[in-house]
């Protein structure tokens, strides 16, 4: 199984809501779950140290003489039962992105891929974005959100909307501009900005409110 999560604008909380994901489908599966950091921020939303590794960009720019198991020696534990494939620095080569959406999928654990900003134009994220059987797209329902998206290729198969207060648009809109389900809503929480801000999502019980609204989209 395969789940991309990725956003059409920053500051959305893409990390965030593919860490949690990532933790809940660890807490359910005994064979354990795989994170897959395409942007980079995951380290520091689980409170890892920086990871000297290649990661996944080495991995893309290395092309077909790596070896068939280098994605699993890439790993790093992260938590119980969740293993973080971390980004890398370097540019994130698009040339194998779908090759390795294959590979991710056909693994025998489930996969969260974090896959950042979309911006349509062929990148890594947007690749595997595209490839997976479950692509979510984590939004905050704005009008500049949905602009935005209405101008990129890959099509979610499902929205999670994250509200905020005094925000005009809703479930409906989100639903009717994007063409695809809102399966999880979300409300803007404190407790789930410190436990970010601390690096203690991993740590700490996921907030309530968290846990509840992703229930059905894990």
């Amino acid at each position: 199984m395969l789940i991309s999560c990725w956003s059409a604008k920053g500051g959305v909380g893409t990390t965030v809501v593919a860490t949690s994901l990532a933790l809940l489908l660890a807490a359910r599966d005994p064979a354990g779950v795989v994170l897959a950091d395409l942007a980079g921020d995951v380290p520091a939303v689980l409170g890892l140290a920086e990871v000297e590794s290649a990661g996944l960009a080495g991995w893309l720019a290395a092309g077909e003489s790596v070896p068939a198991d280098a994605l699993v020696r890439l790993e790093v534990p992260a938590a119980a039962g969740l293993s973080v494939l971390p980004r890398g620095g370097g540019r994130l080569e698009p040339g194998r992105a779908g090759v390795l959406a294959t590979l991710l999928e056909q693994g025998t654990r489930p996969v969260v891929v974090d896959c950042g900003t979309v911006a349509g134009g062929g990148a890594a994220g947007d690749v595997v974005a595209l490839a997976a059987a479950s692509s979510l797209l984590v939004i905050r329902p704005c009008f500049v959100a949905l602009q935005r998206l209405l101008r990129i290729t890959p099509r979610p198969t499902g929205v999670v909307v994250v509200r905020e207060p005094g925000r005009v648009l809703g479930r409906s809109d989100v639903e009717r501009v994007v063409g695809a389900p809102v399966v999880a809503e979300l409300e803007t929480d404190p407790r789930v900005a410190r436990a970010v801000d601390a690096g203690l999502l991993h740590v700490a019980r996921l907030p309530r409110t968290l846990a509840r609204g992703l229930r059905d989209a894990a």
